[in-house]
């Protein structure tokens, strides 16, 4: 099992000194990788399921808080949680997150993407909420259509992007594709990371047999469309005082990697929290 840690910047905040902290103190815990999450802006009444999201909530864009980080630490790998990837243009994007994994020496392979939950949002990006699953099934293709590149370009006809001979540079680093994980509870979550991811990353609120059957399911369509199926996967969230039998049967249920989020509100218990967890585990072993 992996173990990466979550900066929630709508509760910790923004504050340059304390992400920098943060995430230096993660890498010298041993946590694998560190991931921020994503709201392009938000609205009055916004809310997922049951939680409201006040619109002043501080979200920091995830990859320039990433990269920030990434210049301020030598190990740990760079992650989202989710980005929103149908409220981004992926030809722009490509460069974004190639040219972080340039600068950081090839730490952003943690990428998880997700469609998003707020109509409002949407229509805040432009982007009609109907088709956001589809738009994201493109980007995801052409991500990986500018990465891989060619002495001729890129040519790309879809139904939300279109280009001919297109280059993208730099490449990632090391001149590989980065990976793409895919987020959701959803079924066509399961499906989308079946269908296109490097790995899936399930939220919401779901029962353990749920959540065997989303893995189920990804795997079932990762087979169907040619891919290896056991090459996918399972990032999972955990609580921070989890317990070894805990960790023991997220396992079980597929999970090759936990996130914990520290729920202190002061930035030193935050640390205390995270030294806790990393002494339990052994991670810096």
């Amino acid at each position: 099992m992996k173990f990466a840690i979550n900066y929630s910047t709508p509760h910790f905040g923004v504050d340059p000194d304390g992400i920098v902290a943060y995430a230096q103190h993660a890498e010298d815990c041993g946590f694998e990788a560190l991931y921020v999450p994503e709201h392009i802006a938000l609205h009055r009444g916004a809310k997922i399921g049951p939680v409201d999201l006040p619109p002043s909530l501080p979200y920091g864009d995830p990859l320039d808080c990433l990269a920030f980080v990434a210049a301020a630490t030598r190990r740990i790998l760079l992650g989202t949680a989710v980005l929103l990837l149908p409220y981004h243009h992926p030809v722009v994007l490509a460069k974004r997150l190639a040219t972080v994994d340039v600068l950081s020496k090839g730490r952003m392979r943690l990428l998880t993407v997700g469609v998003g939950a707020l109509p409002g949002e949407a229509r805040a990006a432009g982007v009609d909420f109907s088709t956001r699953g589809r738009r994201a099934d493109e980007a995801i293709d052409v991500l990986r259509l500018l990465w891989a590149g060619g002495e001729d370009g890129a040519d790309f006809h879809g139904e939300f992007f279109d280009f001919d001979g297109l280059f993208s540079f730099p490449r990632p680093h090391g001149g590989a594709s980065l990976p793409i994980h895919v987020g959701g509870s959803s079924r066509a979550a399961a499906r989308r990371a079946g269908r296109r991811g490097d790995g899936y990353f399930p939220g919401g609120v779901l029962t353990p047999q749920q959540r065997r059957d989303q893995l189920d399911l990804a795997r079932a369509t990762a087979v169907e469309a040619g891919r290896d199926a056991e090459r996918l996967e399972c990032t999972r969230w955990g609580s921070i005082d989890m317990s070894a039998e805990d960790v023991e049967r997220l396992a079980e249920q597929g999970a090759t990697r936990v996130v914990v989020t520290p729920t202190a509100a002061d930035p030193a218990r935050r640390r205390d929290e995270m030294s806790a967890f990393a002494e339990r585990f052994a991670l810096s072993r």
